[in-house]
C-alpha cells in the first residue's frame, strides 16, 4: 500500500509541475521547390495532358503558409527538335501552365524544364513513361482492422515486354508507388481501403507510368508523409532530392521532381 501512495505522489508531483516550453527551431535557407508534373491521357478523345509546373519555397516547420514564387521564367524545350513551350503564371500564384497550347509529350523524346529564378537556372530532363490502362473497379466487402473501412478493387493488365513502374492515385492525396516485378505480363488487381466512406461518393482512381528513379522517389515521399502523430523534432530520414538540378550554384539544390507520365484513369462511386 505504501508503494502505491509513493507512486501516485510522485505521479501528481510530475503532472502538475507541466510547463509550457517554446522551442526556437534552426531555419535554414528558402530552397525553390519546382513541382512539375504532368499526365496524359492518350485513351481519352480529345487527347488530353493535365499538370503544370508549381514554384513554392520551402518553409520554417511550424509556419502554415508555403510562399509561392511569381515572376520566374518557365519553359520546356523538346530536344529532338529543339521546339520550345514557354509556361506563364496562372490565375493561382505560383502555378505555371503552357502560354499558348497544351502540351502534349511524344514517347522517346527527352524533355528539359528550364526555370530560372532569382538570377539562378535549375533544369531537368526527362521523357514521356507509358502505363497500362485500368480494365475495371469494383466495390468489395473486406474490412481491415475497424472493419468500417470500404474496399475498393482495382484491375488492369501489365505489358509484359517491358519494366514497369506505377504511380497509383486513389484521390484525396492517397497514393501507392508499385512495380512489375511481381506480375510482370500479367492480368492482375489489388485491393484498396479508404476511411469514412458514404455512399454515393465520387472517386477518379488513376494510374500513371513513372520511371524507377521516381518510383524510388515516390516511396520515400509516401513513407514520409505517412508519419502522422510522430516527433516533429525527429530527424527526416532522407533529404528528397528529386532530377532537378541548379546550373548556376549547383550547391543551392532544389527541391522537387519534373515528371511526364501517360496515365488512365476511371471514375467510381461508392455504394452502399
Amino acid at each position: 500500500m505504501k508503494k502505491l501512495l509513493y507512486i501516485l505522489a510522485i505521479t501528481l508531483i510530475v503532472t502538475s509541475c507541466e510547463d509550457v516550453i517554446d522551442v526556437d527551431l534552426p531555419n535554414g535557407e528558402p530552397k525553390l521547390v519546382i513541382d512539375a508534373s504532368f499526365e496524359l491521357y492518350l485513351n481519352e478523345t480529345p487527347i488530353d495532358t493535365e499538370g503544370g509546373v508549381r514554384l513554392t519555397l520551402s518553409a520554417p516547420f511550424f509556419d502554415d503558409d508555403v510562399p509561392t514564387v511569381s515572376n520566374a521564367t518557365v519553359f520546356i524545350t523538346n530536344q529532338n527538335d529543339n521546339s520550345i513551350i514557354n509556361f506563364t503564371e496562372s490565375l493561382e500564384l505560383g502555378f505555371y501552365t503552357p502560354e499558348t497550347a497544351t502540351f502534349i509529350p511524344e514517347f522517346n523524346t527527352p524533355y528539359t524544364l528550364t526555370v530560372i529564378h532569382d538570377n539562378e537556372t535549375y533544369t531537368a530532363t526527362t521523357e514521356l513513361v507509358p502505363t497500362a490502362p485500368i480494365d475495371n473497379i469494383i466495390q468489395g466487402d473486406a474490412t481491415l482492422f475497424d472493419g468500417d473501412e470500404t474496399e475498393v478493387i482495382i484491375f488492369f493488365t501489365d505489358d509484359g515486354t517491358r519494366d514497369d513502374y506505377y504511380l497509383f492515385d486513389f484521390d484525396f492525396s492517397l497514393f501507392l508507388a508499385s512495380e512489375d516485378r511481381f506480375y510482370q505480363g500479367e492480368a492482375f488487381n489489388f485491393s484498396y481501403f479508404y476511411e469514412d466512406m458514404i455512399a454515393g461518393q465520387n472517386l477518379t482512381i488513376k494510374i500513371l507510368g513513372i520511371d524507377e528513379r521516381y518510383f524510388n522517389y515516390a516511396n520515400l515521399l509516401i513513407e514520409q508523409s505517412e508519419q502522422e502523430g510522430g516527433n516533429p523534432f525527429l530527424t527526416p530520414p532522407v533529404v528528397l532530392r528529386g532530377n532537378i538540378i541548379n546550373t548556376t550554384n549547383p550547391d543551392n539544390y532544389p527541391l522537387g521532381y519534373f515528371n511526364l507520365s501517360e496515365a488512365s484513369r476511371l471514375d467510381f462511386i461508392i455504394q452502399e
